[in-house]
C-alpha cells in the first residue's frame, strides 16, 4: 500500500481576485470531486489543506505525515504556482524529504489533472 498526501491550499488560503469566474465554493467542490474519483479507483490518498502560513503549514503538514504513513506527495498547483507561496513551498518540500526520506514527489495543474499525476507515481492500493 502506497500512502499518498495531497497537500494543496486550503480553498480559504486563495487569492481569487487573480482567478476570474473562480470562488472558494467552486474550488472546494472540485476538489471534493479530484478526491472522491481518487479513493474510487482505490488510491490511498490523505488529503491535507493547509493555511498559507509556513509556520502554521508547517505544524499541519507533520501532523498529517505523523498519523499517516506515506511514500508519494502530491503537491498542488495553487501552492507551487504561486509565486508568493514560493517560500512555503520550498520550506514544505524540505520538511517532507527529512520527515520522509525517498519520498515521491509528483504534481497537478487542477484539482482534475491529480489523477493524471498521480498515475506517473503511485498505484491504486486497491
Amino acid at each position: 500500500m502506497t500512502g499518498i498526501l495531497s497537500l494543496g491550499l486550503h480553498p480559504s488560503a486563495i487569492d481569487y481576485s487573480v482567478h476570474p469566474g473562480l470562488d472558494e465554493a467552486t474550488l472546494t467542490a472540485r476538489i471534493a470531486s479530484g478526491e472522491a474519483a481518487l479513493h474510487e479507483l482505490g488510491f490511498d490518498v490523505v488529503s491535507c489543506a493547509i493555511p498559507a502560513d509556513p509556520d502554521e503549514a508547517e505544524k499541519q503538514v507533520r501532523d498529517c505525515v505523523a498519523a499517516n504513513p506515506v511514500r508519494v506527495a502530491m503537491i498542488g498547483a495553487g501552492l507551487r504556482m504561486a509565486a508568493e507561496h514560493t517560500v512555503l513551498f520550498e520550506r514544505l518540500v524540505n520538511l517532507l524529504n527529512q520527515l520522509v526520506p525517498g519520498i515521491i514527489f509528483c504534481f497537478n495543474t487542477s484539482p482534475e489533472t491529480t489523477i493524471d499525476a498521480l498515475r506517473r507515481s503511485a498505484r491504486p492500493s486497491g
